[in-house]
C-alpha cells in the first residue's frame, strides 16, 4: 500500500486571526479628538464601528475610513496667479515684503447678524 501526503487544507477566512479592536479612547487619541466625539459619532451611526455588547469597537479599516470621511479636499484646484507689481515703487515703500500677496478669491460677502434670541423668547422689546 502506498501512503500519500494529506491534501492541503484550503484557506478559510475563519482561520485568520481576528482583527485587533480598538477602544474609542485609542481612536480619539489617534485622531486628536475626544472619546466623547468618537462615541457620539458611532452612536449616531456617522462613523463605521463594531458593537460588542454595549461597547463601541473599531478596526484599523474603520479608522482609515473615518479619516477618509472627514478628509477635506479643496473646492477648486489651486491656481497659480502672478501679481503684477509696479516697476517703480513709491519712495519709502519696501519692495521685498516678507508676506506674499494673496490673490482675490471672489466678491466679498456681507454677513448679517441674527436678532438676539432672548428678545424673541421673552417677548420683550429693546
Amino acid at each position: 500500500m502506498h501512503r500519500s501526503t494529506p491534501a492541503p487544507v484550503p484557506y478559510r477566512p475563519s482561520d485568520a486571526p481576528p482583527p485587533r479592536l480598538y477602544r474609542p479612547e485609542e481612536i480619539a487619541e489617534t485622531l486628536g479628538c475626544s472619546a466623547w466625539w468618537v462615541k457620539d459619532r458611532a452612536r449616531r451611526r456617522l462613523i463605521p464601528h463594531t458593537r460588542v455588547g454595549r461597547a463601541y469597537r473599531f478596526t484599523a479599516e474603520h479608522l482609515a475610513e473615518i479619516i477618509r470621511l472627514y478628509e477635506e479636499r479643496p473646492a477648486q484646484p489651486a491656481r497659480t496667479t502672478t501679481v503684477a507689481t509696479d516697476p517703480s515703487p513709491a519712495p519709502g515703500v519696501r519692495t521685498g515684503s516678507a508676506q506674499p500677496r494673496r490673490p482675490l478669491v471672489g466678491p466679498a460677502t456681507h454677513l448679517r447678524a441674527r436678532p438676539p434670541r432672548r428678545q424673541q423668547q421673552y417677548g420683550t422689546v429693546a
